[in-house]
């Protein structure tokens, strides 16, 4: 790497201090690659004791180590008259304000960010480097009292030390300032693109919505005729593969449906207000008894439940979160559900619980991902898309939606509606 700069230590060295044995070793490799004699070490008090006995031109140092940590380390060396002039820096993410505080306090001679940039570090070794004759010369020592968010602090440096910090920090401001301009230009691109892409999707839609349904309306049609008008002049084989196929139908006709469902509950624009979901789930368990009057299921719905949410979309939820329940309890001759609500850690959260199938409990954390299913589609049907469209129309709401279950004991799914946000 070529740097630019000349600096000759002689037989003088750089002490670097650095409890990451990577980051230790990429310090090194800098270190050497640039021609500088250096010395590493792992822990702040290995390397105090060392610079007493054999002291460094200069020390750069981590913040962040066991033991004694990288202010400690500074502070100390400042207070040695034999160790006091040797230029210091400190390597620091710089995420708490403080850290320019302490690092003015331990009399820190410049911050370097981490990441950092081995070209601007190379530049600061060789401005401290140059100035330490300055150094040694100027100012004369001062003691500042300054007040930073209601605290007093003492800085005990020179005037030049001072300004070398604060420019340090300046430098690295408008390092992560020209970051953050950057990443908003690369943000506001790929909103851009987030637009044009969702057109795409709507458009996708409507292929699927259209396109794909017309000529599977005709396989369900001619399949239905067939065995309503041919019945009799088939042989039972040839009638089961035309039930077959009309149930292959009616699966994919559903799969479309849901994965429109899914597909909208992403880019739906969603309208709060004070909803009554007893009402909502009354109506929902209506239109389900509707669809399989053949059972006799008990349900139990609390009545003058409400919540601050989408009524449409909450319509969206509780078919998925109940048809579940009256699905998966279908092989429970005395099946019960029920929508209620309770209160968890003095939060409202509602629920919707059945004594049906149940599901391992290890597997939780996928069910809320498209197309992941606990049970074959012999067992019961589905396509895998409701409850991912239930925790994506949740999450619109700010709300959260988890489960707990048994197996053959029945399932309990929460979620929350936050009020106000």
């Amino acid at each position: 790497m070529s740097s630019g700069y000349n600096i000759t230590l002689g037989d003088s060295y750089i002490m670097a201090v650095e409890d990451s044995v990577v980051q230790a070793k990429r310090l090194k490799h800098f270190l050497d690659e640039n021609n500088l004699n250096s010395k590493v070490f792992y822990t702040a008090m290995e390397a105090y004791d060392a610079a007493v006995s054999d002291p460094p031109v200069l020390i750069i140092s981590d913040i962040v180590m066991p033991g004694m940590d990288g202010y400690e380390f500074c502070t100390r060396l400042k207070q040695s008259h034999e160790l006091k002039e040797i230029p210091i820096i400190l390597l620091t993410s710089l995420r708490d304000p403080l850290d320019i505080i302490k690092g003015l306090q331990a009399g820190a001679d410049n911050f370097i960010t981490k990441p950092y940039e081995e070209k601007y570090l190379l530049s600061r070794i060789n401005y401290l480097l140059a100035n330490r004759e300055i150094r040694k010369s100027g100012g004369g020592e001062m003691v500042l009292e300054i007040v930073f968010r209601g605290n007093k602090y003492a800085i005990n440096s020179d005037k030049k030390q001072i300004l070398d910090l604060l420019l340090s920090v300046y430098e690295a401001a408008v390092q992560r300032n020209d970051e953050l301009i950057l990443a908003q230009e690369q943000l506001q691109a790929m909103n851009e693109n987030l637009v044009a892409a969702n057109r795409e999707l709507e458009s996708f839609s409507y292929t699927v919505s259209h396109d794909l349904r017309s000529p599977l309306h005709t396989i369900h049609g001619y399949t239905q005729l067939m065995l309503e008008d041919y019945a009799d002049r088939l042989d039972p084989e040839a009638l089961g593969f035309l039930d077959t196929i009309l149930l292959a139908s009616k699966n994919m006709s559903q799969l479309i449906d849901d994965l429109l469902k899914f597909s909208r509950s992403g880019r739906v624009v969603i309208e709060k207000t004070k909803v009554n979901l007893s009402d909502i789930a009354n109506q929902v368990m209506l239109l389900i008894r509707q669809r399989d009057s053949g059972r006799d299921v008990h349900v139990k719905i609390q009545e003058g439940i409400s919540g601050h949410a989408d009524k449409n979309l909450m319509g969206v939820v509780l078919d998925n979160l109940m048809g579940n329940a009256w699905k998966y309890s279908g092989k429970n001759a005395e099946a019960e559900i029920e929508f209620g609500q309770t209160v968890i850690d003095g939060e409202p959260v509602y629920f919707v619980k059945d004594n049906g199938a149940g599901f391992d409990m290890e597997k939780a954390d996928t069910m809320f991902s498209p197309f992941e299913r606990f049970h074959s589609n012999e067992e019961f049907p589905g396509t895998g898309v409701g409850l991912a469209t239930v925790k994506r129309i949740l999450e619109k709401h700010d709300g959260l939606i988890w489960a707990e279950s048994q197996v053959g004991i029945g399932s309990v799914f929460y979620f929350t509606l936050p009020e106000g946000r």
